[in-house]
């Protein structure tokens, strides 16, 4: 028995239409050459030199078996089959442009906008300055803020409602790509008249554990942070939502709480709160952007996030 050839019934394989119909340039350069009666002119209009020309000319006449245009001192003319080859290449040519343009449309709809999911130090210390830096490189894109715990962050993502995501927990939640931006501490804090304020020897990490702490709420990166530092033992003594109001509570003197260092820099400069040394134990976490697993992001996104890696 015959081995089969391919193709339907035994039929012998399809040459690949790519093989068999010449490339647009070639096309368009057949079109120059019909409209301008020249070659040589054809090729500087379309930023090619008259050899190169020459040769695409004669490469596609190979590959159609015709002959195009006729080549003269006087100029180049198209002959029958030329003409009759350059109707077609016309359609095939505003065929490809409409295509080109509704391309354009598509992405310039997908480029028009961009949706950010930060977790809370992030949206509210750093993201406004890779957001003002953005809007000089592309002042028509309209940018939506969507600021939450880091596993409000990976929700927006995996559910397509966010288009690059900016968490700060300890582990990268599962269907997200992420990239290291910068680093981060977190410090304990108290009022100058907290008793940790004025103490010589630094607070150990169980001495810690075991204190009632002002905390953001369970999902958000710090607690993530503190928890795989101290384990479970980390004790809450009120649970917030924001950064804004953990300093507050802390500054009016309800107790420790641990913030990131990006947050305080304020406060601790102007004494209202002061950073309690620790021992045995290290508060450090990555800022990371994240996005669905996959390609890595491209138009405004991937702009965004080369922008927090040159000023991270």
């Amino acid at each position: 028995m015959s081995e089969s050839t391919g193709g339907v019934g035994g039929a012998p394989p399809r040459t690949p239409l790519a093989h068999r119909v010449p490339d647009l340039g070639a096309l368009e350069l057949l079109l120059a050459v019909a409209r301008l009666g020249s070659l040589g002119r054809a090729a500087r209009e379309l930023g090619i030199t008259q050899p190169a020309a020459s040769g695409r000319i004669r490469a596609m006449e190979r590959l159609l078996g015709v002959t195009l245009v006729d080549r003269s001192p006087r100029g180049s003319r198209l002959t029958e089959a030329g003409a009759l080859v350059t109707d077609w290449a016309r359609r095939v040519v505003e065929a490809a442009e409409a295509f080109d343009a509704g391309t354009q449309a598509l992405r310039g709809r997908r480029d028009s906008r961009l949706r950010v999911a930060a977790s809370m130090t992030i949206a509210e210390y750093l993201l406004p300055g890779w957001l003002i830096a953005l809007r000089t490189q592309r002042p028509d894109t309209a940018v939506s803020l969507l600021a939450g715990n880091s596993t409000a962050v990976a929700e927006r993502l995996l559910s397509g409602t966010a288009d690059l995501g900016f968490v700060e927990g300890v582990g990268v939640p599962p269907g997200l790509d992420t990239a290291v931006i910068a680093h981060d501490r977190l410090v304990v804090v108290v009022p100058p008249a907290h008793p940790w304020a004025r103490r010589r020897r630094p607070v150990s990490a169980a001495e810690l554990a075991g204190t009632p702490l002002i905390l953001r709420e369970e999902g958000s990166g710090t607690r993530q942070v503190l928890v795989a530092a101290l384990g479970e033992l980390a004790r809450p003594l009120i649970e917030l939502s924001s950064t804004t109001a953990v300093k507050a509570a802390a500054v009016s003197g309800a107790g420790p709480a641990v913030l990131s260092e990006l947050a305080v820099g304020e406060e601790l400069a102007a004494r209202r709160l002061v950073a309690v040394p620790l021992r045995d134990v290290t508060l450090t976490r990555a800022l990371r952007a994240a996005w669905p697993t996959g390609p890595r992001p491209t138009g405004p996104a991937r702009d965004l996030l080369a922008l927090t890696r040159s000023r991270g």
